[in-house]
Order: C-alpha cells, then structure tokens, then sequence
C-alpha cells in the first residue's frame, strides 16, 4: 500500500527528513530529484536518520557517526553493523509515497 509523505517541493535536493506513515517512521532523502526512503532508525541506538547530514549517496546518524548508504539501506561504518531497510518510493502528480511492507 502506497502512502503519501510530502509533495515533491517540500524536500528540497540534499536534504532528509522523517516522516510518519501506517505507524511507522520513515526518512526520506532528495537526491538531485531523485527520492529515496530508508527505516529511520539507526540500527545502532535508533537515531533518527532523517536528521543527519548527507554527503553523496551517504547519511551519517545525527547522534554516533554511523554511514548508511541512502540508495541501498547497508551499513557503511560503525557503530552500526545492520542495514536498515529501504522502502520503494513512486513519484506520481507532485507526490511522493513510499510503500510500505
């Protein structure tokens, strides 16, 4: 099931955000148009994803320092040894909705 989380203009390229849907929290990335959803909790302490700083396709934990590939989910470097998962996103009339499992 597809949930909206924004239109496209209110994330802006290079910059996350956490959102709620279906009771989950999800952070979404712009990426020079592109957008991409990821679990919002770093593996490691829980974290919120959606507030670190992005440096490529890369997302670091706002709290430890943790890498997470934004395009895959994997985990990059420690503290945190899991991937998070990522969310299938679609694009449709200036929307954006992730489906969710």
């Amino acid at each position: 099931m597809l949930h909206k989380l924004c239109d496209t203009g209110d994330l802006e390229p290079g910059r996350g955000r956490t959102f709620k849907a279906d009771g989950k929290c999800v952070a979404l990335f712009n990426l020079d148009g592109r957008f991409h959803a990821l679990e919002s909790e770093c593996t490691h302490e829980g974290a919120p994803l959606g507030d670190g700083p992005i440096r490529g396709t890369r997302v670091f934990c706002p709290w430890h320092g943790a890498e997470f590939d934004i395009t895959t989910g994997e985990a990059l470097s420690p503290p945190a040894d899991h991937p998070v998962s990522v969310y299938r996103v679609v694009v449709e009339d200036g929307e954006v909705k992730v489906e969710l499992p």
